[in-house]
């Protein structure tokens, strides 16, 4: 089984300076390909995949993970010709902690070398990038207006100090703007609200259940609507999500569909899986059971 190993040496943490120590063991049974620049894991990817690697590994955080998702896609077949895998090096490593990816990094590769496969939905978002519209896959979630305004304000410095810290600050900070006002189209379902989040699994922020209908398998994105965000709104969720992960019922309302529109009365930033990537109008679908992964 050809593998390829795609590495952030920006990861943070313990999980990444460890990585580091077993690479020449890890290089034994993969090749190895280090980024040294922003976007360039997606590149490393589709050459893997042109390469005929038969598993292309994602080592980093969720940004990382994404790179390699779209690097994949960008070959022609590679969903069908690549399976992906996981060592989950991140801050957060939302999507891991959803498919119960060991965060032990030994676990991880054992995991990896198994090589135990799994059919999941791939979503993707179309947007408009420089007056051309642009087509990116990701793995766990999606999210408009507040969260990706948050994503915006993050300083690399305090998440390298400070880890999943960082974002709530951000959050935080993100709330003194003006908020945004979204219109969701969501097939049968509309409406409007101030914070949208799009998901795959059931996991917001690696630890948070803001999606609890979903399901990897069932072909349906869920979309989580919050009409006010605001303090009084932070006051009303925080208990909930620190006490078990979950939101009061009354705090937001969800669809579930294969096609979710959203467009935006002013400038209102979009994110894919932690990473800023553009602004509304955007238009999300859903590919059932496209991505192969490899799963404990």
């Amino acid at each position: 089984m050809r593998t390829c190993v795609i590495f952030n040496p920006a990861a943070r943490g313990d999980k990444a300076r460890r990585f580091r120590r077993h690479l020449d063991d890890i290089g034994k049974d993969c090749v190895r390909q280090q980024t040294v620049a922003a976007g360039e894991a997606r590149r490393l990817a589709a050459d893997a995949g042109k390469q005929g690697f038969e598993v292309v590994v994602a080592g980093g955080g969720d940004g990382t993970l994404n790179e390699v998702l779209n690097g994949i896609g960008d070959v022609a077949d590679g969903f069908e010709r690549t399976r992906l895998g996981v060592l989950p090096l991140g801050t957060v490593n939302g999507f891991a902690r959803e498919l119960k990816i060991p965060t032990k990094l030994e676990h991880a590769w054992e995991t990896i070398r198994k090589g135990k496969e799994t059919r999941i939905d791939l979503p993707a978002v179309e947007y408009s990038e420089n007056g051309k519209t642009v087509l990116r896959y990701f793995a766990q979630l999606a999210g408009a207006g507040l969260d990706a305004r948050a994503i915006d304000l993050v300083k690399w410095q305090v998440k390298k100090l400070v880890g999943p810290l960082a974002y709530v600050l951000a959050g935080l900070h993100a709330l003194l703007a003006a908020p945004s006002r979204i219109a969701v189209s969501a097939g049968k379902d509309s409406g409007n609200g101030e914070l949208i989040l799009i998901g795959n699994g059931r996991l917001y922020g690696g630890n948070f259940r803001l999606f609890p209908r979903a399901d990897l398998r069932d072909g349906l994105l869920e979309v989580c609507v919050f009409p006010r965000v605001n303090w009084i709104t932070l006051a009303r969720c925080s208990p909930g999500l620190l006490l078990n992960g979950a939101l009061p019922a009354s705090a937001a309302y969800s669809y579930q569909a294969q096609t979710v529109a959203l467009t935006g009365e002013t400038t209102t930033p979009l994110q894919i899986d932690g990473e800023l990537i553009g602004h509304l109008p955007a238009t999300f679908t859903i590919q059932p059971s496209r991505l192969r992964v490899i799963i404990p």
